[in-house]
């Protein structure tokens, strides 16, 4: 009887407990909109923004979706993989399925330490890469007008629009390279689905510098799997750049009491003044 009485109440004061040793209170459900859809953004009355992660090497996302460091394990190999040397000085990514010319420009990239990094010009992100730009993001849903909007404090405070319509891509001519694409959505369940075409070839794929083409096409998936937590994957397939598609991925977290603010790249921007080229001479004159 003694044995049963202290059962119950370890049973009873558990929880007392871990809240006691600081656990994680459980997170809670993904909020929906009134007509049932996922809601991707805020709750009406509520703060908050997507704390999105700084994802320097995307090949470091291929098989560890999850982790919140850039440092995770890789194909076996534990550390940055792209910036591990092999004996004729190109890198070891062996999950980036490269053709011949982007391994050598992703090779010059790395050894140049990213100086020529299209997004340290201020440049937008493009590609996958506005998801892994380390700074606040808001996602608005219009269902009425079936389209959704995404805002970026940072990626020199740029949004792009997702068309929900049901509308193809544009082709030929009508089809303008731009820095975002065209992007067009569906749900698939509790899963945004985002099919995006046009890019130009003004970005790079990463912090890193893996290159792309303008045959770039994206798939983007967005699961918001709970109330805190956004899943991002994107399927990147390039036939100009690589011989077969590849996945990466990684979370989002919430920030309940977030706001975007102003935040503009081109003010101010040091990182031009000193930048030079491979002879050492600077990029950009400046005013005397």
């Amino acid at each position: 009887m003694r044995i049963r009485s202290i059962a119950v109440l370890m049973i009873v004061l558990t929880p007392a407990l871990f809240a006691q040793r600081g656990a994680p209170a459980p997170a809670d459900p993904m909020p929906r909109l009134a007509n049932g859809t996922p809601n991707l953004g805020r709750v009406a009355g509520e703060k908050g923004i997507w704390g999105v992660p700084w994802i320097r090497n995307m090949a470091l996302r291929i098989d560890n979706t999850d982790a919140i460091s850039d440092l995770p394990r890789s194909g076996g190999v534990v550390g940055l993989v792209g910036h591990d040397l092999k004996r004729d000085g190109s890198r070891f990514e062996p999950q980036v399925p490269f053709m011949p010319w982007s391994r050598a420009v992703y090779d010059y990239n790395v050894a140049n330490e990213s100086k020529y990094d299209p997004e340290g010009y201020c440049l937008p992100p493009g590609g996958p890469r506005l998801m892994a730009t380390p700074y606040p993001m808001e996602i608005i849903q219009l269902p009425e007008q079936k389209r959704i909007i995404m805002t970026f404090e940072g990626a020199t405070h740029i949004w792009r629009e997702i068309y929900m319509d049901a509308r193809p891509h544009p082709s030929g001519d009508s089809l303008n390279p731009t820095y975002l694409g065209h992007s067009v959505g569906r749900w698939e369940g509790d899963t945004l689905v985002v099919d995006v075409v046009g890019f130009n070839e003004g970005t790079w794929l990463d912090y890193s510098g893996h290159p792309h083409t303008d045959m770039l096409h994206v798939v983007e998936r967005f699961t918001r799997r709970n109330k805190n937590l956004l899943h991002y994957e994107a399927t990147i397939e390039d036939p100009g750049a690589y011989t077969k598609p590849w996945t990466v991925g990684w979370n989002i977290p919430w920030r309940a009491n977030g706001e975007l603010a102003e935040y503009i790249c081109q003010e101010n921007n040091q990182y031009l003044l000193r930048l030079t080229d491979d002879f050492g001479q600077p990029l950009f004159a400046t005013k005397r």
